[in-house]
């Protein structure tokens, strides 16, 4: 009984300092803060659609992907914090529409942003030079995107100068940019001709010999990954994804401090109306049970610091409705109890045999909802439906945590174990009977 309450008391003093943790942190709003979506820190929202017609339908999700890497750059730029950008799909399994959100929290002023935003990424060529100063410049060839037809990825087996198995990117021209190619190589040998991404170097390749036919060849360290991502980058940029602002919002800051004074305003009633009936029905266990809850909210908001979850609304709502269902379990656990104290089994007993009894009941309930929230989450076409189902998954797996061993572990430490009182009795009854 004495290793019981030690973890008991082990138990307690961890809840204790996850709830430091997160008031602490909170107040201090330095490493650990709460990340908040748009809808409650306030900023602008906007939505493009994506031309992506011109794409092979094999290659929309990496063209959408490039799309969006350029994007955040871009938005990063502006020194946004915390900036959201992601693709989403027009239907359940991404028909329709391809668009992207752009979320800005705390910008209101979206005359720049969106007039950089919009602009369609851009490839370019650009050659190496020192000026007066000594400092490295790049001059810009005329050789841009469009000249470019394809790249692709190979991989080397014993070519000259080069390691076996090692990744060569293909660049193909069109005939026009072969031609200006070939000039450039021809003028420039020994010289870095580098290859820029909305203004970024992503690759900067020495000019080895003059290439008249409009077929180059990127040579280097490269790791698989690292070569397949610049590829992607190659063909996105040489084949742009016009995007076409469809709507923009801006939510004051004032309607989201709102918002989130109304949803922890629900929050508090929603918890201290399950505590009010566990206790009033449940008794003992059902101080037990308030407990465990409190440790639940605790770690929740814990993990939504470390991970870290950008709260939303919808999130939130999902948090509170997972209070309600945290408390399932205690309910289905105290029920067994009663018919085992019922058929004459010691508290001790009762207690384990409720527990056991009750699990499977609390194992298939929980898995179908974190069945559901996967789902959601993956056939989800819009943050908010990812948002409220991330955030329902993380609560199912604490509630199970919580409700078996944290409630299991101070019911057993109080030391009622083969107590067949009266008293003890009604503190471990529960309704209105004795």
């Amino acid at each position: 009984m004495w290793k019981v309450r030690i973890v008991a008391v082990v138990l307690l003093l961890i809840g204790a300092g996850i709830g430091w943790f997160v008031v602490s942190s909170e107040q201090a709003g330095q490493k650990f803060p709460f990340r908040y979506g748009l809808d409650l820190a306030g900023g602008s929202h906007l939505l493009y659609r994506a031309d992506t017609s011109k794409v092979v339908s094999g290659d929309v999700n990496s063209a959408m992907q490039s799309l969006r890497d350029v994007v955040e750059k871009r938005v990063n730029i502006f020194g946004v914090s915390e900036p959201l950008v992601q693709v989403e799909r027009g239907g359940v399994v991404g028909g329709g529409d391809n668009r992207l959100i752009v979320e800005l929290p705390g910008v209101t002023d979206l005359s720049e942003a969106v007039k950089a935003i919009g602009q369609t990424p851009t490839l370019d060529f650009r050659l190496q030079k020192t000026d007066e100063a000594g400092a490295q410049i790049y001059e810009d060839m005329g050789l841009t995107g469009q000249y470019l037809d394809h790249a692709t990825l190979d991989f080397s087996s014993g070519r000259e100068g080069t390691l076996s198995n090692q990744p060569i990117i293909v660049l193909t021209f069109n005939p026009e940019g072969a031609k200006r190619f070939k000039d450039i190589t021809s003028e420039n040998v020994g010289k870095v001709l580098a290859i820029f991404l909305d203004d970024v170097i992503i690759s900067a390749p020495v000019i080895q010999e003059a290439i008249p036919n409009g077929e180059a060849n990127i040579t280097g360290t490269f790791t698989p990954d690292e070569a397949r991502e610049l590829v992607r980058n190659l063909n996105f940029g040489a084949l742009p994804v016009p995007i076409e602002l469809v709507s923009s919002q801006t939510i004051g800051a004032s309607l989201g401090e709102k918002a989130l004074a109304q949803s922890v305003n629900a929050g508090l009633w929603g918890f201290g109306l399950v505590a009010l009936f566990l206790i009033l029905w449940y008794r003992l266990p059902g101080v037990i049970a308030v407990v465990a809850l409190s440790l639940y909210v605790a770690l929740n908001l814990a993990i939504f610091k470390l991970i870290p979850v950008t709260l939303t609304t919808a999130g939130l709502a999902a948090f509170i409705l997972s209070i309600g269902m945290a408390v399932d379990a205690n309910i289905l656990i105290f029920e067994r109890m009663k018919e085992e104290l019922k058929s004459g089994k010691v508290l001790g007993e009762a207690i384990r045999e409720g527990f056991r009894r009750a699990w499977s009941s609390i194992s298939d309930s929980n898995l179908s909802s974190i069945i559901t929230g996967v789902i959601l989450f993956w056939l989800g076409g819009t943050a908010v439906i990812k948002g409220f189902a991330l955030v329902f998954i993380i609560g199912v797996l604490v509630s199970m945590f919580t409700a078996v061993t944290v409630t299991r572990t101070l019911l057993l430490a109080l030391g009622f174990g083969k107590s067949t009182s009266k008293a003890a009795h009604f503190l471990f009854g529960n309704g209105l009977g004795k």
